[in-house]
């Protein structure tokens, strides 16, 4: 490992810890940046009181877009709120959508993961759908509400990657088994935003930015969990290290 490495910055979430409010992020994406990516891990507080996207691009050489509770405010892409869209996190949303946008215009790499493959779509025009379960001939993609976190990060479905596509190519294979933790889904792509991967009732599960000149991979299931023992999450974070390093020397 180099003596420095390059910059991850992770999309922190809102949370209450005993009504204290924290900005927090998940150990395994930590250890996935830190251990499987071989960059240098840093918490971003995501709300625009505290960091710019201006400073943020210049700090860090990546971006992890994490998973969280919270969901991306309808608002977004012009729809009203309503019971089904869940908890929301404006201050999330005023850094990560822009942030997207400017990284892909850079060509600085981000990997978004769940909520972040969502924001993906959004920075970029695209809709969701509150609750992917309600649809007709959709599965119910939730986190199991029992069981451990083993059993509730545990593969449950295949997902299958367009012929040709930049995830086929990653993982040398045109379907691969992941986890599934998420309530709402892809309605409409964005402009450029290239769906490549699904579930095997339809619903989307892995996007790229069309004609982007960086690293663009976003997946809606969870690589971070094993990510350094998973087949699937580990050539993936790989590649994104290997993005961040080669950003990192080009600016250097």
């Amino acid at each position: 490992m180099p003596a420095v490495r390059p910059v991850v910055g992770i999309i922190g979430n809102m949370n209450f810890i005993n009504d204290y409010p924290v900005h927090a992020g998940g150990l395994s994406n930590s250890a996935a940046v830190a251990e499987v990516a071989q960059c240098l891990p840093l918490l971003i507080p995501s709300d625009p009181r505290f960091v710019s996207v201006d400073e943020l691009l210049e700090v860090c050489d990546g971006f992890l877009l994490t998973g969280g509770r919270p969901n991306v405010h309808p608002e977004e892409y012009g729809e009203a709120a309503t019971e089904a869209h869940g908890a929301f996190d404006r201050s999330r949303d005023a850094i990560t959508l822009p942030l997207v946008r400017a990284c892909v215009e850079r060509g600085q790499p981000f990997l978004g993961i769940c909520r972040g493959f969502q924001e993906v779509n959004v920075a970029f025009g695209g809709t969701l759908h509150p609750e992917i379960r309600d649809l007709p001939g959709r599965m119910n993609h939730r986190m199991p509400p029992d069981g451990t976190l083993e059993e509730k990060f545990a593969l449950r479905h295949a997902v299958r990657f367009a012929k040709g596509s930049p995830f086929e190519h990653l993982f040398g294979a045109e379907e691969v088994m992941t986890n599934t933790l998420h309530g709402q889904g892809v309605k409409t792509p964005g402009q450029r935003i290239e769906i490549a991967g699904w579930a095997p009732d339809g619903t989307p599960e892995a996007l790229y930015v069309r004609d982007a000149p960086g690293f663009t991979l976003s997946v809606q299931w969870h690589p971070e969990w094993n990510a350094a023992n998973d087949p699937v999450s580990r050539p993936l974070f790989e590649a994104f290290g290997e993005a961040a390093r080669v950003f990192a020397a080009g600016r250097a």
